[in-house]
């Protein structure tokens, strides 16, 4: 297959390139510079010069495609709702241009949101108000199925974690430093899913060969890690104490990230792993935060 990825040079979208390519497809991948474009040309990948803003570039690339991954996102949460409108934009383009084909189009979506008490099952449906949260990747890209789109979803654990990780973990640590301590919120039992970027990225490209039309993916190596757990191995990395805080203390402390990190994220992978034979490899992220080089200043 020749596969489209946004997001190329991304801390997933790399890791879904070299995979893709170690399985023998061909790649076309979006990217920002010519710095990019020269990576991506050196692993033997095709580069396509454009932006999530510039939507004939993905017209352009999902025509070139026998099927697409979408995992460009504008990670910045402070204008999180403007660049999930942004998101939703590139994916109606993407599957405007797909229409009739029949081909796989692959977003990326999360986990979070979807139940409480329970781990998350690929069954469970995501938020439909967006003005309780505004990423609509999965239903838009869902909308398209009804013209011809094979649209699936892959839903990451919020911490997708690996060497380069620029995500929750390390604003987390960036708190605790800040802060003086590692922290959490109440008990601490709450639970995140976690997963390595090297097999999220095998899991996309399962999705992208055999996937099923509406399916949604769980990229859920592990099922729920409390973060509690996660706070104390912070502390050991940085040699700080750890905390419980309020909820009010915690806004403070977490600031952009405050209610992700009080909210219970468990998830299922089961299905997925049956479905696709998905088998993850990767370190977890406990083994991940005593190597990965977490900690360097």
């Amino acid at each position: 297959m020749r596969v489209f990825v946004t997001g190329a040079s991304g801390f997933v979208g790399s890791a879904v390139v070299r995979d893709l390519l170690g399985a023998g497809h061909r790649v076309l991948g979006l990217v920002r510079s010519d710095e990019a474009a020269a990576a991506l040309k050196a692993q033997g990948a095709e580069a396509q010069r454009g932006t999530l803003e510039d939507l004939d570039s993905l017209r352009a690339g999902a025509v070139a495609a026998d099927g697409v991954i979408h995992t460009a996102f504008n990670h910045d949460f402070s204008r999180f709702a403007d660049n999930c409108a942004l998101d939703r934009r590139a994916i109606e383009a993407l599957g405007e241009t797909l229409k009739g084909s029949g081909r796989p189009l692959v977003v990326t979506a999360g986990l979070a949101h979807l139940v409480q008490g329970r781990p998350a099952l690929e069954t469970d449906q995501p938020p439909v108000d967006p003005q309780a949260y505004p990423r609509v990747s999965e239903a838009t890209a869902m909308g398209f199925l009804s013209q011809g789109v094979r649209a699936m979803a892959v839903r990451l654990a919020p911490t997708t974690h690996g060497v380069g990780d620029h995500g929750f973990v390390p604003a987390l640590i960036r708190f605790a430093r800040e802060a003086g301590f590692a922290a959490y919120v109440g008990d601490g039992q709450n639970r995140w899913s976690a997963v390595h970027r090297q097999d999220a990225a095998a899991l996309f490209r399962l999705a992208v060969e055999r996937g099923a039309a509406g399916a949604r993916y769980h990229g859920a190596a592990e099922e729920g890690l409390p973060f509690k757990q996660i706070a104390e191995a912070i502390g050991r990395g940085l040699g700080l104490p750890v905390r419980s805080l309020t909820r009010e203390e915690a806004a403070v402390h977490f600031k952009w990230l405050a209610g992700f990190a009080a909210m219970d994220m468990p998830a299922s992978s089961a299905w997925t792993r049956g479905q696709l034979g998905w088998a993850p490899t990767g370190p977890g992220l406990m083994a991940d935060l005593a190597g990965a080089g977490y900690f360097r200043d």
